[in-house]
């Protein structure tokens, strides 16, 4: 059998080009369930063609004569450990782009990142701490670097840094170059285009890569939400996690969202994508809008002023961002 890597030999170089394989609904069913324990990612039956395009490579990569063979692979210790990865970079879905749902930068800069300024010593060091789980191919942790950067810019004593999560290891290796094409920043403001972005010329014209300052804020992860810990060592003040919800169902983002809740620190803010909610599982959290949630105050503490909630005192305490230092 031949070692699995994460590129896809072209057609006559191992198997052949043009060989179609079946996968049934039996063969479905135990792909899904298998994908759903790994990765808590829930596949309808309406995504068995896609399912079936998608590991058809793996299957013709790894030399086998069929997708039970491959499922059997990825049950041996051989394929959890080197094939299982692959799998699951094949069937997830990776749709980002720069600024994507742009109303939630203009929170974050209008309201969110003053709130907690205000309500922190002036002159004491503060060092901001962001996360953007299910980053893609790095859009959104850049996105939210040129944000912060730019408001930071103004306090010196103000610092930031970003984690950048996903489950697909092709996606993070692209993250991680940084480079973009002509047609993937257009949705970058052209003074943030000027400023952090790197035209490339020659043979490179047409590509753009994010200035080392900002590269060098955000360190890219391979995380898998299934896992026990998450391994966070220091809580998190800003949490994107945007149109990754919905793959989920409900069980599976009620211990998610604990998880998450653990990490956030006190009175820290989570966002979550325009399609998604937290219903029935956001007990925990003052509802700011529809997509953004703060992390409650203690008991003894007041509520933050960006509480919209008729009826409830809009203050906040004044050592609230203490656990984020």
């Amino acid at each position: 059998m031949r070692k699995a890597d994460n590129h896809i030999p072209a057609a006559g170089t191992g198997w052949p080009g043009h060989v179609e394989f079946h996968l049934t609904d039996e063969e479905f069913e135990k792909f899904s369930r298998l994908i759903y324990n790994t990765a808590g990612i829930k596949l309808a039956p309406v995504k068995k063609t896609m399912l079936s395009a998608r590991l058809q490579k793996r299957v013709k990569f790894l030399g086998l004569a069929n997708y039970q063979e491959y499922l059997q692979h990825l049950l041996t210790t051989e394929g959890q450990q080197n094939e299982m990865v692959f799998m699951l970079d094949a069937v997830s879905t990776n749709k980002t782009e720069f600024f994507r749902e742009p109303a939630h930068f203009r929170l974050l800069t209008d309201r969110i990142l003053p709130a907690i300024i205000e309500h922190h010593p002036a002159g004491r060091p503060l060092h901001l701490r962001a996360w953007s789980a299910g980053c893609s191919s790095g859009e959104e942790p850049f996105t939210l670097a040129m944000v912060l950067e730019e408001f930071c810019s103004h306090f010196s004593w103000l610092s930031y840094s970003i984690l950048a999560t996903d489950l697909c290891t092709s996606v993070l290796a692209n993250a991680q170059r940084a480079v973009y094409e002509d047609q993937k920043i257009g949705s970058i403001p052209k003074i943030y285009r000027n400023k952090y972005l790197m035209r490339g010329v020659g043979k490179r014209q047409g590509l753009h890569r994010v200035v080392p300052e900002l590269r060098q804020k955000v360190t890219f992860r391979r995380l898998n939400f299934m896992a026990g810990e998450f391994g966070l060592k220091q809580p998190i003040d800003i949490l994107f996690c945007r149109n990754v919800l919905i793959y989920f169902d409900s069980r599976t983002r009620a211990t998610l969202f604990k998880k998450f809740y653990r990490h956030l620190a006190p009175q820290g803010y989570l966002f979550i994508g325009h399609s998604e909610s937290l219903e029935g599982i956001n007990d925990q959290m003052l509802r700011i809008s529809s997509t953004l949630f703060m992390k409650k105050p203690a008991p003894t503490r007041e509520a933050s002023p960006l509480d919209d909630n008729k009826g409830r005192e809009k203050t906040a305490g004044d050592d609230a961002r203490a656990g984020c230092q």
